[in-house]
């Protein structure tokens, strides 16, 4: 399951832009994006957070990920539909002059922290 290593990174990557924006807040949720056509997982990747979360940096934070789709772009007709998983034709005109475009990802958009004390 190559989700425990990803998440791995995304810790190591959460703690390395804490410390590099000084902030020493506790993490209360984390932002992914992954891509319908990643090849990740995001069931498997809440299984690991959990796992490996406990006595890290993101320990008690929440995880929420997007799913973002996928679209598939003929560059014969023209045509774009949005896709849940890789096509070698056109839905529309069958052509197999296609682009798919995004799907792909796996960001990590955005780490909210804890509010400052007043």
């Amino acid at each position: 399951m190559h989700e425990m290593s990803i998440v791995e990174a995304l810790i190591e990557q959460v703690d390395h832009e804490l410390h590099r924006a000084g902030q020493e807040r506790h993490v209360v949720e984390i932002h992914l994006a992954v891509g319908r056509l990643s090849g990740v997982h995001s069931g498997s990747l809440r299984f690991a957070f959990e796992l490996l979360s406990p006595g890290s940096v993101v320990e008690g934070a929440q995880l929420n990920i997007t799913e973002p789709r996928a679209a598939c772009r003929c560059r014969d007709c023209n045509h774009t539909e949005p896709i849940d998983e890789m096509v070698a034709q056109c839905p529309k005109c069958g052509s197999g002059n296609v682009l798919i475009e995004g799907g792909r990802e796996l960001t990590l958009d955005s780490i909210e922290l804890e509010p400052y004390e007043t």
